[in-house]
C-alpha cells in the first residue's frame, strides 16, 4: 500500500498541471477546431515570465502571486496576436493550423534560446511552498499541493464564467452551432478572439506552476503539449468535466508507469493507453450534443 501512495499523489499533481495546460486547448480546439501546437510554448512563456517577475520583485513570497496574473496576461496577448495575425485566416482548416503553429512553436523556442541560457533559468519557490505534508507516511511537497489548488481555482473560475456570464453563454452557443449563433446576433469573431486569449493565458498560468516543479528551459513546452492533446481527446472535445477526469487519469498513469519504467517509456505507455481508450470510445468520455447529433 505504501508503494502506491507516492505515485498517486505525484500523479495527481502532474494531472493538475496537465489540466491547466489542457484547459486552453479544450476551449480553442472545441470551439474553433484549431490544432495549436504552439500552445506548449505559451506555457514556456509563462515559466520565463515567472523568472522575469522575480528579477523585479525580489521577494519570492510576493513574486509568485504577482507572476500568475502577469503570465496570464503575457501569454494571453501573444495568443491573441497569433489568432489575429495567422489563425483567423485558417478556420475550418485544422491541418493547416497544425503546420503553421508547429512553425510558430519552433520560432518561439529559438527566440527563447536567444534570450535565455539553453540550460534554463531558476525560479525560486516561495518560503510558503518550502515544505511537505505527511500523507499516510509520504512527505508530499507543498509545491505539488499548490499546483492542485491552482488548477482547482482555475477550473472553478472558468466553469463559473462559462455558465453564468453572458460571454460564457455566447461561447457555449458558438461551440454548439456557430452559424445559428451568428444569426442570433453573436459576434463569433469577438468570441473566438477572447477564447484564444483566455486559453493561451491559462497556458501561461500552467507555466508558472511548472517552473516551480521542474524549472525552465526552451524545450519545456514539448513536454506538455502531446499529453495535453491526449487529455483533450480522451475527455471529449470542448468538455470541461471530461478534461478534468482525463487529466487526472493521464497524470496518474504517467506517474505509475514512470515509477515502474523510465520517463520516456512511461510517455509511450500512456499514449498507448489513451489510443486503446479512443478505439473503444472515439468520442471521448463526454460529447457535446447539438442539433447535428442524432
Amino acid at each position: 500500500m505504501d508503494a502506491l501512495i507516492p505515485p498517486l499523489l505525484n500523479g495527481s499533481a502532474q494531472g493538475a498541471l496537465l489540466l491547466l495546460a489542457a484547459l486552453g486547448l479544450s476551449l480553442t480546439f472545441g470551439q474553433m477546431g484549431v490544432i495549436n501546437m504552439a500552445h506548449g510554448e505559451f506555457l514556456m512563456i509563462g515559466a520565463f515570465t515567472a523568472y522575469l517577475v522575480q528579477q523585479v520583485v525580489h521577494s519570492a513570497n510576493l513574486s509568485v502571486p504577482v507572476a500568475l496574473p502577469v503570465a496570464f496576461l503575457v501569454a494571453g496577448l501573444l495568443g491573441l496576436l497569433l489568432e489575429v495575425g495567422i489563425i483567423q485566416w485558417m478556420y475550418r482548416r485544422p491541418l493547416d493550423t497544425l503546420l503553421v503553429t508547429v512553425g510558430v512553436s519552433l520560432i518561439l523556442q529559438q527566440a527563447a534560446l536567444q534570450v535565455f541560457p539553453s540550460q534554463g533559468v531558476p525560479v525560486q519557490k516561495p518560503d510558503w511552498l518550502d515544505g511537505q505534508v505527511n500523507i499516510l507516511g509520504y512527505e508530499w511537497p507543498l509545491r505539488q499541493v499548490f499546483t492542485i489548488l491552482l488548477a482547482a481555482v482555475c477550473v472553478a473560475a472558468l466553469g463559473a464564467w462559462l455558465k453564468y456570464s453572458s460571454f460564457g453563454r455566447r461561447i457555449r452557443a458558438t461551440v454548439q452551432n456557430r452559424d445559428l449563433a451568428e444569426t442570433a446576433g453573436i459576434s463569433t469573431r469577438t468570441v473566438d478572439r477572447l477564447t484564444f486569449f483566455i486559453g493561451s493565458g491559462l497556458a501561461g498560468v500552467a507555466g508558472v506552476a511548472a517552473s516551480l516543479i521542474g524549472g525552465t528551459n526552451s524545450q519545456m513546452g514539448m513536454q506538455y503539449i502531446i499529453p495535453a492533446f491526449l487529455v483533450v481527446a480522451a475527455g471529449g472535445i470542448g468538455q470541461l468535466k471530461g478534461t478534468i477526469i482525463a487529466a487526472w487519469a493521464v497524470g496518474v498513469s504517467l506517474s505509475y508507469f514512470a515509477d515502474w519504467t523510465t520517463g520516456s517509456l512511461a510517455q509511450v505507455l500512456a499514449l498507448m493507453l489513451v489510443i486503446v481508450f479512443l478505439q473503444l470510445r472515439p468520442q471521448g468520455l463526454f460529447t457535446v450534443r447539438t442539433r447535428s447529433l442524432v
